[in-house]
């Protein structure tokens, strides 16, 4: 990609541009000083000595303030005292000889450094007042209505036509700066643009390796979560069942009943784990729809931990894609198995929100709570846990581009809301 260059004209005028305004309002100042004596000399030679001692107060002044001292134009309060006093000097020598302001209209440039765009306008306006003055030939000599109306028409074109002038400048001084701002980045840009491709060769072969590692780490992240998913939370169902059968004063029917529940449970998660490592959908996802599969998850919770999980529906239910309703399956279970073995919970509801581009579902228990985010910590955590079960369902829902909140204190309950996008149905 090529950057077209400015012309030869416009870059020269931009190198002599500052230079030009800096020198010009010396070289006025010193026209009309010099005007002045040659049209007062002879006269008063008091007055003479007061309008020289007014210009060169005045050049002075701009030396001082503006010339000699750049950094003060990027303080605001000093090139307000500045502008001020110099305006105030080059109204003196308006008053006192009208042909100064071939030098007044030299404040312009000094408007320009107001901080601010409203300071430049009143700047600007306050020059054309003066230049104005020096155009009337002065005050009105005597306020009658027509030089009072002449005088305030004088002061209107002015004051219009130099704050337009000043304001389409300084908005055309903003799009330059812009516009050269665009070409260095643009030209940044060719710069990164050509060293990538310099190194594209190298750095294709680092992507490759990078996606082979990507790659091998998904697959142990998955491999890690099915397992926690099945096996870890089978064999949790199967300690409570088998701890309480060994309680003692057991009834026989109670104790059988433990049991087998527990051996169904090892069934079930032996079915799962191979349903896993063969990357096939959940069982309840096989003969069902996602509301009959948490249904059924639901109750065998209640009869395997006897706390009471109720499954609400709202909206249309319709098939979503296969990875999330996967997703919000694990989700439901994760922390199903996290209400059992933390919470102490006396019920536990699971709603599945059906809407128009997501499905959100949420899981909400009347348990001991917990902090959701401890000190220095990274992810939540129940306490008591890895938190590996709340990591695992975070990154389950990301992987289908959904999201994750988890709200809870201690003695609140726990409220875990997971919402995939629909992606239009399927």
């Amino acid at each position: 990609m090529s950057i077209p260059r400015q012309p030869a004209q416009l870059e020269a005028w931009e190198r002599w541009e500052q230079p030009a305004f800096a020198v010009l309002p010396y070289v006025m100042l010193v026209i009309v000083a010099s005007m002045t004596v040659v049209v007062k000399w002879g006269e008063s030679t008091g007055d003479l000595l007061i309008d020289l001692g007014l210009a060169a107060a005045a050049g002075l002044w701009m030396l001082w303030g503006f010339t000699l001292h750049p950094a003060w134009r990027h303080r605001p309060r000093r090139m307000a005292v500045f502008f001020i006093v110099l305006a105030i000097l080059m109204a003196l020598l308006v008053l006192r000889a009208p042909w100064y302001g071939f030098f007044t209209f030299t404040g312009y440039f000094f408007a320009f450094y107001l901080p601010g765009s409203r300071a430049r306008l009143a700047g600007v306006a306050l020059i054309a007042l003066i230049t104005a003055t020096s155009q009337n030939g002065g005050l009105p000599k005597h306020w009658t209505a027509g030089a009072i109306a002449i005088y305030l028409v004088i002061i209107c074109i002015n004051v219009g036509v130099a704050g337009a002038l000043t304001w389409f400048g300084w908005v055309s001084a903003q799009q330059n700066d812009q516009r050269k701002q665009i070409v260095e980045e643009l030209s940044e840009t060719n710069r990164r643009l050509a060293t990538t491709l310099e190194e594209n060769q190298g750095l294709h072969d680092q992507l490759l390796a990078q996606a082979r590692e990507a790659g091998i780490l998904d697959e142990r992240q998955r491999m890690a979560r099915e397992i926690h998913d099945t096996l870890a939370q089978g064999l949790t169902g199967i300690i409570t069942q088998l701890q309480a059968a060994e309680r003692d004063g057991q009834p026989q029917d109670e104790r059988r009943r433990h049991i087998e529940l527990a051996t169904q449970l090892a069934r079930d998660s032996l079915t799962e784990a191979r349903r896993s490592v063969q990357a096939m959908q959940p069982e309840p996802l096989e003969s069902a729809r996602l509301p009959e599969a948490l249904a059924d998850v639901a109750g065998k919770f209640t009869r395997i931990h006897g706390v009471p999980a109720s499954v609400t529906t709202t909206g249309q239910p319709r098939r979503i894609r296969p990875e999330a309703e996967i997703t919000l399956l694990r989700a439901a279970q994760e922390a199903l198995v996290n209400v059992a073995r933390h919470a102490r919970a006396g019920k536990v509801g699971l709603t599945l929100s059906y809407m128009e581009d997501q499905v959100n579902l949420d899981i909400r228990d009347d348990g001991v709570g917990f902090d959701p985010q401890p000190a220095g910590a990274t992810v939540p955590a129940r306490a008591g846990g890895s938190g590996y079960g709340l990591l695992a369902m975070r990154q389950r829902v990301e992987g289908v581009a959904g999201t994750l909140e988890v709200e809870s204190a201690p003695g609140g309950g726990t409220a875990i809301s997971a919402s995939v996008p629909t992606d239009g149905g399927w």
